[in-house]
């Protein structure tokens, strides 16, 4: 069964031939190795490259564990490069190979020589390992599969029957082409225990694993709410009865960063065009990975919906922010009062912008003016849009907002343009 990954795949047949060691990052499981060996070479034969010119090495494989030697991968690389044609050099689990760095910066040395690498484990949790290149080389971030590539592969009777399991097990190609639910759940459960959680510990020598577990399960129960070091510190003190600092905290998350498995969105001032450095909103990178970190106990749509919408704007290349809108209002006495609001998202793509708010439910009225108030107090004309759940259909109201069905928001990669 081929799953086709083509957002990340343009990305790849973008960068050929930059002169720079293409990083493929990502959490672990999500399809690196597929994306690398299966979709971008049968990309490059599809454009004449034979065989002899695709040096592919598996690392992770034992039958090339001599390969792991620096000198004789360099080698084994070197006696296969026989003419002046271009060359692709494709390289799996890279961080098996001791000193990689020095080697895949003697690769660029050579002309015809286009270099892909792939790497996990404790060596390449953190994105910036391309710094190691210093300029030589760039990140290529992947993601789980998103809604249209699991719908690509998805057996069930319907299409909200298909939201409904993606919410759930989320997009781990594992987890996609695997159906019977237990398998699922297992998997989901023993992959975040025993890789995730053990390349965190191993990498940073963490001895207090319970702490770290504590917050992880804190910030899988908060999804989509405002949080911060401090914040969390007090909630520690509060239920836990823990001295954990605010310190530990913030690097107990940027750990979680690094890893891949949450991704930090800051505050930003709309009207004063400015970075509120706290508090910030954490998204979970894959749904199924989240819920089974809860035992599959805490499922309510409206937060998931939210980290849906997050993950999906991101994975099509956005930069997402929350926005804090201040709007001056009457209060019950007449009097002038100043409030903050906020819109879930604003993104940002070059020069084009967008606000975002989620709503799983407009039930009435009063709901629905509570949902765009916010937007209602952005006077610039960036678009602005209401994503909402159910069976609401997508239309625009007289005030130019658009309401956008979920469904239709996922799949068209250019529904926010509609």
């Amino acid at each position: 069964m081929e799953i086709k990954r083509d957002i990340h795949l343009n990305r790849l047949i973008a960068s050929q031939h930059d002169g720079m060691v293409k990083v493929v990052t990502g959490v672990r499981r999500c399809g690196k190795s597929y994306l690398l060996f299966k979709l971008f070479c049968d990309y490059l034969r599809r454009q004449g490259v034979d065989d002899g010119h695709i040096i592919k090495v598996a690392l992770d494989d034992r039958m090339n564990k001599q390969l792991r030697d620096p000198d004789a991968l360099l080698q084994y690389v070197r006696n296969l490069i026989v003419d002046k044609k271009m060359y692709y050099i494709l390289l799996d689990e890279v961080q098996l190979v001791s000193e990689f760095e020095d080697v895949l910066n003697s690769f660029l040395h050579i002309d015809n020589a286009d270099v892909f690498v792939t790497g996990s484990n404790a060596r390449f949790l953190s994105k910036d390992i391309v710094t190691e290149f210093r300029g030589r080389g760039h990140e290529i971030r992947i993601a789980p599969l998103n809604f249209r590539e699991f719908r690509s592969v998805y057996q069930g009777p319907s299409e909200s029957e298909a939201l409904r399991e993606y919410m759930l097990y989320g997009g781990l190609p594992q987890v996609v082409t695997t159906q019977d639910v237990q398998t699922k759940v297992n998997y989901l459960t023993n992959v975040f225990n025993n890789t995730y959680l053990v390349d965190i510990l191993d990498r940073y020598c963490i001895k207090n694993d319970a702490e770290l577990d504590d917050l992880i399960n804190i910030m899988a129960s908060s999804i989509g709410g405002l949080t911060n070091p401090t914040k969390l510190a007090n909630t520690f003190r509060t239920v836990k009865h823990s001295n954990i600092t605010p310190t530990t905290i913030k690097a107990y998350l940027s750990y979680l960063e690094d890893a891949f498995l949450i991704e930090k969105s800051m505050r930003y001032d709309i009207k004063g065009k400015r970075y509120i450095e706290s508090p910030a909103k954490y998204y979970f990178v894959d749904l199924g990975l989240r819920n089974a970190r809860l035992q599959f106990r805490q499922t309510e749509e409206t937060h998931l919906m939210e980290n849906l919408i997050y993950n999906e704007l991101r994975i099509r290349g956005l930069s997402v922010d929350v926005g804090s809108v201040t709007r001056t209002e009457r209060n019950e006495n007449g009097n002038s009062v100043r409030r903050q609001t906020e819109v879930d998202f604003v993104c940002n793509q070059g020069y084009k912008r967008w606000y975002i708010q989620s709503a799983f439910a407009l039930p009435t009225q009063e709901k629905v003016d509570q949902e765009v108030a916010s937007l209602r107090s952005i006077s610039d004309s960036f678009r602005k849009i209401v994503i909402t759940g159910g069976l609401a259909p997508t239309y625009q109201n007289e005030e130019g907002i658009i309401f956008l069905n979920i469904l239709d928001f996922l799949n068209d990669e250019n529904s926010l343009n509609i």
